[in-house]
């Protein structure tokens, strides 16, 4: 079909031929009218730059192509189920989205949308006494919580001269723990043991003394346990009358990876 419209045309010359002299005649300006008219009306698609597509998906990373004008760490919906997720790499031609749900609803081509938000946890006193998840969102089956205010789960640390000096002890109520290697308010101190040592009993134990002897809100992560080791850690609390001092972070073994990775970022900025 080519050959013959070149053959019909022939050279460049030919082709000013074949198309022919502009016209003024009066049919020819209200032609160039109606089209200056068309090219005033057309509106491109805002969301142009805000959408992208699903080019892979791979243990709970999902490769998207477009998204231009989307910023590391904020909060996208992937697919027709709105899944939520978080930017956290930006290359040449695509980005890399952590999944913060179940990434087999998810398939090649789907639509992924800008939320605008970096993400985000909402913050209330409300929080105190309840179990949420690494999002934010309540999963002890009591009232929804509605926050105005949120923080940033990733951000920068306060650097170390801005912050105050370690001077006020915390006790744990283990003698031993107190007496031989005192924890100040404000320290970071780890725990590390092997299986069934008694890691969590230390954690619970210093969350009880703070209920009956000392003044601190606790943040207890739960990461990578069973539900139904939670389950029992909550029921205690509440026997002990200590939950309302507590605030639960939950990220069970049963819940995407990408969830249990979130968590601990979501307990630091609750307490911060």
């Amino acid at each position: 079909m080519l050959q013959n419209f070149t053959k019909k045309i022939g050279t460049v010359n030919s082709l000013k031929d074949f198309i022919g002299k502009p016209n003024n005649t009066k049919k020819d300006k209200t032609k160039k009218m109606r089209i200056k008219k068309a090219l005033c009306l057309f509106k491109s698609y805002k969301g142009a730059l805000e959408t992208g597509k699903v080019t892979s998906v791979k243990d709970g990373v999902a490769k998207v192509n477009g998204l231009f004008g989307v910023c590391s760490g904020e909060m996208v919906l992937l697919g027709i189920c709105k899944i939520k997720g978080m930017v956290l790499s930006l290359e040449h031609n695509s980005v890399s989205v952590v999944i913060f749900g179940n990434d087999t609803q998810l398939k090649q081509g789907d639509f992924v949308y800008r939320s605008f938000l970096i993400m985000n946890i909402p913050l209330s006193l409300q929080l105190f006494g309840r179990v949420i998840d690494a999002l934010g969102n309540t999963i002890d089956g009591g009232k929804k919580i509605v926050s105005s205010i949120s923080r940033k789960v990733d951000t920068k640390a306060i650097g170390i001269i801005p912050r105050q000096s370690v001077r006020e002890p915390m006790q744990t109520g283990i003698n031993a723990i107190d007496a031989i290697t005192p924890v100040g308010c404000g320290q970071r101190e780890l725990i590390i043991g092997d299986r069934q040592t008694g890691k969590t009993t230390i954690a619970i134990d210093t969350i009880l003394n703070q209920k009956q002897n000392g003044h601190l809100y606790c943040i207890y992560v739960a990461v990578g346990q069973k539900k139904s080791t939670i389950a029992q850690i909550v029921t205690f609390f509440k026997k002990v009358q200590a939950m309302n001092n507590v605030i639960i972070v939950s990220a069970t073994s049963s819940e995407p990876a990408t969830l249990q990775f979130l968590a601990p970022y979501s307990g630091c900025a609750i307490g911060e």
